[in-house]
Parts: C-alpha cells; structure tokens; sequence
C-alpha cells in the first residue's frame, strides 16, 4: 500500500461561461498526464487532486448568475472525461471544484468537487461552509429536506478517501466526521488567498493542514489554488500545496508562490493502518471521548443562522449577504440558548 499522489495548482484565467470550462479540462488532464507518467520511473501516481475553482470560480454577485452563465450538472461531459483518464491510467481524480447546478435544488449553486476512479463518480462533495460573505452558493446543510451525505468517504483500492473544501477546513468538526467516516487520505480542494497562504506571519494554510492530519491521524493531500492576481482578481493565491503525513510532517510542499505546479510524493497507508491499530500514544482516534464534548449539542449560532446567503430566488448577492450576517450578529450574540 505504499504509492504516491500528486497535488496540482491551476493558474487559469477566469471563466466568464461555461462554454471556457472545457478548455480547463484539457490542461487539468495534460497535467494528470505529466503527474503520472513523468514520475513512473520513481513510483506509481496513484491520486491527483486539483484545486478549487479550477473549473470556475463564483466570479458573480448574485447566484443567479452563475447558475446561469457558469454551473453545470454533475455528472457531465467533464466527469465523463475524467472518468475515461481515470481508467486509461487505472488512478483517481480529485476535481477541481464545478459551480454546480441541480434541478433538485432549481433556486440554489453549489461549490462541489469530485471523486471519480476507473468506476466512475465515487462521491459529491457539496461544500459546508461557503466562505461569507462572499461566496453566495449554497450550503447543503442549510437546505430543509436536504437528505444527501454532507461527508461522504469513500472506500477504494488506494484507501479510504474524504475529502472537504478550503473553508470548511477551519472547522475541526467537518475533518473529524470524514475520519470518523473512515477516511485514511483527507484531500482538501481549496483556494486560499494572500496573505493567509503559506508564508508566515499568517500561514494558516500550512497550520491547519498540519493540525488536521495530527488531529485525525491521517494523511492530508491538499491543493491550492496558484493563479495570478490578473487571472483570478481580486485576490492573489499562493499555492504551496502540499502533502501531509499522520505525524504532521509536510512531506512535500510547492514553493509558494503563483502558478501551475505539481507536488508528488509517496505515501504509506499500511504504515497508516499500522499506527491507528497499534499506537499507544498521540493516537487521537483511539483516545477520543466524544461523549465528553457536549457544546457542539447545544447551539450558539442557531443551526442555519446564515441560509438566507443563498436565497432559494437565486439572486441573493454579496450585499445582500453581508446585510443578513450583520443583523442576525446583531440580534444573536454568541451564547448558548437556553
């Protein structure tokens, strides 16, 4: 079980229609192609994750408009593509993240990623926790009579695989359901922004990746988005994806900075399994007494206090968003209802 994975950073200019999408799929899959047949001499590239918005980002301000001019249904043409690679080079592909729309879901877009294998689609991450004010998506776990997994693992011959999208990794909870799910490899798709990249003094991305893999006793996969200021304003992006052992060691990370690279490195998940069946000590896992933490049952910011940043009429937008946090800050502070 020893093989490596490679973590790719995307620096595209930003689509503006979904008609662009297509020609991002074809670099994406140039780049699956370079990860692993160019590293075939050293080892078998086994999974290749991108980064977020590496097919689109939500460039507009209202979800209305992106569900019209950028999102697509998953699966799609793209999937479809990725899934034939997949199968040509027998790996698995983490997408880069889709603006998606669901005819289930006709007022709403989500910010989703993809697992897919030799298979097909294994999964559809829906991300949790849109990144507010600013990304008028929609949050699965907001929505009333939403029944889908909001973190779903999945089981395959490389390991068990789960994966959450940048935001979502400020929140311990949301990791610790995927390895309380089973995940082995945490993967994050993420598009962090300067100046909370890579480089001190403000390096949250390499802190939170390192602590989440502690913390779970798993590997973490993690790439980010490398585009320019001029490709994806109004924020610069500063890569420095990385992979991250159970011990938190980074085991190999891109010099941070803008632009397209690729991170490879091998990983040992029967060493993994190894730790977490016979570790007597920083075996978080094992020594978990989840029955002991009881704040997260009670509620602070009520479940949902922010749904309405994705308006079910699709036309919510920055503003409008901002709006709606400061009053319900205004009329909830932070306490624990009684």
């Amino acid at each position: 079980m020893k093989y490596a994975v490679a973590a790719c950073q995307t620096d595209f200019p930003c689509p503006r229609d979904r008609s662009e999408i297509s020609s991002r799929v074809d670099r994406m899959l140039a780049m699956v192609d370079s990860a692993v047949m160019g590293y075939k001499p050293f080892f078998p590239v086994r999974l290749v994750v991108f980064p977020e918005f590496a097919h689109a980002a939500p460039v507009y301000a209202t979800a209305r408009e992106l569900r019209d001019k950028l999102a697509v249904e998953l699966p799609c043409e793209h999937t479809d593509r990725y899934e034939k690679k997949a199968r040509e080079l027998g790996i698995y592909i983490q997408t880069g993240s889709f603006i998606e729309r669901d005819p289930d879901w006709p007022g709403v877009v989500f910010n989703t990623t993809c697992l897919v294998g030799p298979e097909g689609i294994l999964y559809k991450y829906r991300k949790v926790n849109p990144w507010l004010p600013w990304e008028v998506h929609a949050s699965p776990h907001d929505l009333p009579g939403y029944k889908d997994e909001l973190f779903p693992v999945a089981r395959t011959e490389i390991g068990n695989i789960g994966c959450a999208i940048c935001y979502d990794w400020l929140f311990p909870e949301a990791i610790r359901e995927l390895a309380l799910g089973g995940a082995e490899l945490l993967v994050r798709v993420s598009a962090y922004m300067d100046p909370w990249g890579a480089t001190p003094p403000m390096d949250w991305w390499t802190v939170i990746n390192r602590s989440r893999a502690i913390e779970n006793l798993a590997y973490v996969v993690a790439s980010n988005q490398g585009a320019s200021l001029e490709n994806y304003p109004p924020f610069s992006w500063p890569g420095g994806s990385m992979v991250v052992d159970y011990d938190g060691r980074i085991l190999s990370q891109a010099d941070p900075g803008p632009g397209e690279k690729i991170v490879v490195t091998e990983v040992d998940l029967g060493a993994l399994r190894q730790a977490r069946r016979e570790r007597l000590g920083h075996n978080p896992l094992a020594h978990l007494r989840g029955e002991a933490y009881t704040a997260a049952r009670g509620t602070f910011y009520p479940g949902g206090t922010f749904a309405d940043a994705a308006s079910q009429e699709g036309d919510r937008g920055v503003e409008e968003n901002e709006q709606a946090i400061r009053e319900t800050l205004s009329d909830n502070p932070w306490k624990i209802a009684d």
